[in-house]
């Protein structure tokens, strides 16, 4: 069985890739503090303590009849005293042989205990005959039964979503401790890309790889500096290195990381800067490049548009995560059965576009897209998970259980 040429040693693969340039970056420094509405996307520089306890005062889980559990027997007819609402409790006396009707949410009104639910008692006028007793405590929330002041209800390094916004306000943070913002410099190269929009000459094509890693770099809360397209021309490329490291802490640049003639990427980079590697044992993505300029780290990306996508998800991303302060994680992977035959030559780790479903049984089924050329945009369009298949592997059959990384957002669709 011959091997391609990307077999040849040296070639890492992309994990050992992403372990050596997280050892050589390290997480920005610095901090600023943010509204909770402006907080959406950003990384937490540090602990959040809770500065109250959850829920701050007894209350009711469920619309009904606030009760001293003791006095409530099937039977027993109870007199209500008032009404508590949430936000409005009820400040009165409630003395033996009463109760307070209350509504979800409400705090449970003093020397009362229990609620028996609505649904379950007689009511005619303000008398209410409970047809079971009740346990003490039930459908009682109890002060702190969520976590008592001063817990770290979230650590520094997570990435604040919805859930962290709602925990935030829960506790009464208004204004939120994060890391400084990744400012991303991003430009394509190469004589031949073109506007969108704009009529193409013969040779032409669009420029959607710059579009598309954006809108992925925008996605995890990155500050874009959009340069554009820059021509093959040498100066013209030093001037977009130069004003990329002034700008941003990561330069990211796709196309002009092979080995043409037109290439001037690698020569401004070997005047510049220093190379950590060049090439890895990845497909689609093999010319990926990774090092440090002057000021800011340095991505190159490959030229077609799916292998500048594939290595955005799997080595981009998470260095940037990294350098926003987050704690390494790996992307979730998954076993699925194949529903194709699918072509491979042993040599380089393989990211076929796939989608990934689920049978009437629960089982996970996994169908390739089709063709699977680097410079098929639709293959990535029509996917939602990455096939993985191994370094060594070689052609693999229908039927068999493969490795499956969902695309962002999937997970929660199956």
């Amino acid at each position: 069985m011959s091997h391609d040429c990307c077999s040849q040693p040296g070639l890492m693969l992309p994990a050992d890739a992403l372990l050596r340039m997280r050892e050589q970056v390290a997480p920005l420094d610095g901090e600023e503090w943010v509204s909770l509405e402006q907080s959406p996307g950003r990384v937490l520089s540090r602990d959040i303590a809770a500065a109250i306890d959850l829920p701050p005062f007894d209350n009711s889980a469920m619309d009904g009849y606030a009760v001293r559990a003791a006095e409530v027997a099937e039977g027993v007819t109870l007199t209500v005293a008032g009404k508590a609402f949430a936000g409005a409790p009820y400040a009165g006396e409630c003395g033996p042989g009463q109760c307070v009707r209350i509504m979800t949410g409400a705090a449970l009104p003093e020397g009362l205990d229990s609620i028996v639910m609505q649904e379950v008692v007689q009511v005619e006028g303000d008398q209410v005959r409970f047809t079971e007793s009740v346990r003490e405590g039930h459908f009682v929330r109890g002060r702190g039964s969520e976590l008592t002041a001063g817990t770290v209800v979230l650590k520094a390094g997570t990435r604040i979503s919805a859930g962290e916004v709602g925990v935030l306000a829960t506790v009464g943070v208004a204004d939120v401790p994060v890391r400084p913002k990744l400012t991303v410099a991003l430009f394509s190269t190469g004589d031949e890309l073109k506007a969108p929009g704009t009529e193409l000459a013969p040779g032409d094509i669009y420029d959607s790889n710059r579009h598309a890693l954006r809108t992925m770099l925008q996605a995890m809360g990155c500050e874009v500096r959009d340069l554009g397209v820059i021509p093959d021309d040498l100066e013209l490329v030093r001037e977009a290195f130069r004003r990329a490291d002034a700008e941003a802490d990561v330069v990211i640049t796709s196309g002009g990381v092979s080995v043409g003639e037109a290439d001037f990427i690698k020569v401004v980079l070997d005047e510049m800067g220093k190379i950590s590697f060049w090439k890895l044992a990845i497909k689609p993505g093999k010319p990926f490049a990774f090092g440090r300029l002057p000021n800011a780290w340095f991505c190159g990306l490959p030229g077609n548009p799916v292998s500048s996508m594939v290595t955005c998800y799997e080595l981009v991303q998470p260095l940037l995560n990294h350098l926003a302060g987050e704690p390494a994680k790996d992307a979730p992977l998954l076993e699925a059965r194949l529903q194709d035959n699918l072509r491979k030559a042993p040599g380089r780790q393989e990211y076929q576009r796939g989608i990934l479903s689920r049978t009437e049984d629960g089982s996970l089924i996994v169908t390739s897209t089709g063709a699977q050329g680097s410079d098929m945009t639709t293959s990535m369009s029509r996917a939602n998970c990455f096939i993985i298949l191994p370094r060594e592997q070689g052609d693999t059959a229908a039927g068999s259980l493969v490795t499956v990384e969902p695309f962002n957002a999937v997970l929660g669709g199956l």
